[in-house]
């Protein structure tokens, strides 16, 4: 019998290489579900392939356009993911989870209750929302697998590890296109140059946050939330190869080193098949392996790091607040309405704004409390930015 899955945000980057991993193995796989936001056209390319007879298409434009288009009776189309419950009759196999942005956390907490396996590949949902997700998942004895490559790659390590035996954890971090850019250029830094990552293709948005390292400040959140590790335990080292995605130091005297080729087909493979299963990948590479060029963080080159030690213990409302202003700032300059250095210089100095502190102090109750305080810091940083 094949196994069912469901996609959302199946027109993204991770969407379209977890739907090239299905391609070669259809005859084991039913596709029941695919979302996008406006890439409608993408969308139906890839449900006529599948067959797939749900579709989710949330932007409204989107949505009125695939409407008039000539399409088969039997695909059905929805505008929002409250209709999960029209399409889900019981639990499928597996879901993957990669709509971006915070707008990515309600459609993944309420996909869980729907499968039996969830990958999830939104960083703001982890960020923001763990506790909720992790709630549901254990309410719903749903397993969960994380599909960011260092994570992963965490995950994988410490299976049938005693937590209590970690000393350190090491993510690393590529450095990204400004490693070795003079830094009194960075006053002059332009977009295109901040988009152009020397060893992945990415959006944008995760491109300015690899150039400034947030994207690393985040998921150092994330591998607190979802290993539940402190903050002390973990550390980011400069890798500029991006081959080690991960290094676990244990107490025993023992050290993990995962390392798998530059893209993200080895997780989410991983994430779809049980570790039996074989996928062709590149050779060791020795030359790498003999140049691993680990490095320390320069914080004059990369100031946002500061940022972890501003950060709670607890879980708290504050990371809905960074993820917010982060996100806030990285438009504006791709707007060009500021400077590449802007963006961790006031970062800085709106988090230090009372206002915005006190919500260290304040849990996660429910999703309505992440939505509605995302909005409130966007009000707040655009009057700010418009006085």
């Amino acid at each position: 019998m094949k196994k069912k899955v469901a996609i959302l945000g199946s027109t993204g980057s991770i969407g379209k290489t977890l739907i090239n991993i299905i391609k070669k193995d259809k005859k084991n796989f039913e596709i029941v579900l695919l979302s996008a936001d406006e890439n409608y056209k993408e969308l139906l390319k890839q449900a006529r392939l599948f067959k797939v007879k749900n579709l989710i298409v949330t932007n409204k434009e989107s949505y009125k356009k695939i409407r008039k288009k000539k399409i088969s009776e039997k695909i059905k189309i929805f505008n929002n993911f409250e209709s999960f419950q029209k399409i889900f009759k019981k639990k499928i196999h597996y879901s993957m989870s990669s709509i971006s942005g915070i707008e990515g956390l309600k459609p993944t907490i309420e996909m869980i209750k729907y499968t039996k396996n969830i990958a999830i590949a939104n960083k703001e949902a982890i960020i923001c929302g763990w506790s909720l997700i992790e709630k549901e998942l254990k309410k719903n004895k749903t397993n969960f697998i994380p599909v960011d490559s260092e994570h992963f790659s965490i995950w994988y390590a410490l299976k049938g590890i005693d937590k209590k035996i970690i000393e350190k954890i090491y993510l690393t971090a590529s450095g990204g296109p400004f490693l070795k850019y003079p830094k009194k250029k960075f006053n002059k830094i332009k977009m295109k140059q901040a988009v152009s990552h020397p060893n992945w293709k990415m959006g944008k948005k995760i491109s300015i946050d690899s150039a400034t390292m947030m994207n690393k400040v985040f998921e150092v959140i994330e591998a607190k939330k979802i290993f539940n590790i402190p903050y002390k335990k973990l550390s980011i080292i400069i890798h500029p190869k991006s081959y080690v995605h991960a290094i676990l130091k244990f107490k025993n005297g023992l050290t993990k080193i995962i390392v798998h080729d530059t893209n993200m087909k080895i997780p989410i493979f991983n994430s779809l098949y049980s570790s039996n299963k074989t996928i062709n990948s590149n050779k060791l590479d020795l030359k790498v392996l003999n140049n691993l060029n680990f490095q320390d963080i320069d914080l004059m080159r990369f100031p946002i790091i500061k940022i972890l030690s501003k950060l709670p213990e607890k879980s708290s409302l504050f990371e809905t607040v960074l993820v917010s202003i982060n996100d806030k700032l990285v438009k504006l300059f791709l707007a060009n309405r500021i400077k590449f250095t802007d963006i961790s210089k006031k970062m800085n100095i709106i988090l230090e704004l009372n206002d915005l502190k006190r919500f260290k102090k304040l849990k996660v109750n429910k999703i309505d409390d992440i939505m509605n305080l995302n909005n409130k810091v966007e009000f707040k940083l655009n009057s700010m930015i418009d006085n």
